[in-house]
């Protein structure tokens, strides 16, 4: 089927092979994309006008509109080691089955943190 098949966004012509935008890398295929990109700082719906490149409008609000602030973050790593010395944090808390303790990974095992919470000796194991 050679019929010729005029793309919508860009005036050429096309077999139905490539008649899509993606085959033909349409340059003009922004103008029939009807999606409203969302900044990614922020998430906030940017409206794109058309004609405009979705791309370029997000960038320009990232730059000037964006209300993005790192400080007002939550933060991930809450769960701070009570080993002395350690500074580390870790994203879930990791409780020593002796002492109840909040260590590391480095530092989780009763062994590591020099465990007081059991009169057991603990193995080497």
């Amino acid at each position: 089927d050679f019929l010729p098949l005029k793309c919508d966004a860009c005036g050429e012509v096309f077999c139905k092979d490539h008649i899509r935008h993606d085959d033909h890398k349409c340059s003009s295929a922004y103008k029939k994309n009807v999606q409203v990109p969302v900044c990614p700082l922020c998430n906030t719906p940017i409206p794109v006008q058309k004609g405009e490149i979705p791309d370029v409008v997000v960038g320009a609000h990232m730059d000037k509109d964006c209300k993005y602030n790192p400080a007002q973050q939550k933060r991930i790593f809450t769960n701070k080691c009570l080993k002395p010395g350690c500074k580390r944090k870790e994203m879930m808390k990791v409780l020593c089955e002796q002492c109840g303790g909040n260590f590391c990974i480095k530092h989780r095992h009763p062994l590591d943190h020099d465990c007081k919470g059991s009169s057991h000796p603990t193995s080497k194991a």
